[in-house]
């Protein structure tokens, strides 16, 4: 059960940082952004081929740069072509996956098994010390906590407030001199870079890169960002962004006790998919509870 917890936490972090890229883009500034999945393939595509390069350090700002670039493609469509977020999340979705296999050179799949990547070397950094057998908890912990400190330094600039003042109300927004559609391409910008470097790190953790290894991620993410708000409740952004973090590696640890009790792997879809419906039904149950119990009573006190 320790090895469980231990992976779950890693891979729990890792996908913390597209947690917190959807916490900027849905939560923050509204939009719906479905091209979450492409957007994390390209970062770990990036990544690896920079890492197989020879330079493992440089993959990170180059997977973040990635995910710059298509935050910045599905900002221009909708504010500059308008198209409906939801639509331009699916249109650069659908094109990313020809992007992705281009960059890995026509091919599905990069093997990364004798590559120098960041977690290698850590584990060398950290030879001889108490953290020995945990470079990639010491990695991914260090990336969560350097995005949850930029963002809550950020989203309390004047920008970032333009951009929270944007998800509230873009028309109060545009009455006040600041351009909406300049707010969202930012906010997306960021947010996709923190998903491309989510990517980038999972592919180098995980030693090889495939062209569908963010498939289904997005729904991970929101049932994650859902987990984080229900438990961590309200607060400010620190607060509420490692809630994001406490979401993810909940989820992560369901996944884990899922596949320990021999759930077959092609059943995850739909526990992800109701993790997703408890995490959104509950806040409207818990609720409702109280006129639900009120009737129980009233229908017992009637027979």
């Amino acid at each position: 059960m320790l090895s469980v917890a231990q992976t779950a936490l890693e891979l729990g972090l890792v996908y913390s940082l597209m947690v917190l890229a959807l916490f900027l883009s849905y939560s923050m500034l509204n939009v719906c952004d479905l091209s979450t999945d492409g957007c994390f393939t390209l970062g770990a595509a990036v990544g690896a081929v920079v890492a197989v390069a020879g330079h493992p350090i440089l993959s990170l700002p180059a997977a973040m740069l990635a995910g710059v670039c298509s935050g910045f493609v599905t900002a221009v469509l909708q504010t500059k072509m308008g198209i409906n977020s939801l639509l331009a999340g699916i249109i650069v979705n659908t094109g990313l996956y020809s992007v992705n296999v281009w960059i890995l050179g026509g091919s599905s799949l990069i093997n990364m098994i004798k590559t120098e990547t960041v977690f290698v070397w850590a584990k060398d950094l950290l030879k001889n010390t108490p953290m020995s057998d945990l470079p990639s908890v010491l990695v991914t912990g260090i990336a969560a906590a350097l995005v949850i400190l930029f963002l809550t330094v950020f989203l309390n600039t004047r920008l970032g407030l333009a951009i929270r003042a944007t998800g509230d109300n873009p028309d109060m927004v545009r009455s006040s001199s600041i351009n909406p559609a300049f707010t969202t391409t930012v906010g997306l910008c960021v947010a996709n870079a923190f998903t491309g470097l989510s990517g980038c790190l999972l592919g180098q953790m995980q030693k090889s890169m495939d062209v569908n290894i963010g498939q289904g991620v997005v729904t991970i993410a929101l049932a994650s960002l859902l987990i984080g708000a229900t438990v961590m409740g309200r607060g400010g952004i620190a607060f509420r962004a490692a809630g994001m973090v406490v979401g993810a590696i909940i989820f992560r640890l369901v996944y884990a006790i899922a596949l320990k009790l021999d759930m077959p792997a092609f059943m995850l879809k739909l526990v992800s998919s109701v993790i997703v419906v408890l995490a959104l039904a509950l806040p409207y149950l818990k609720e409702q509870w109280p006129v639900v119990s009120r009737r129980l009573q009233a229908t017992k006190g009637a027979r």
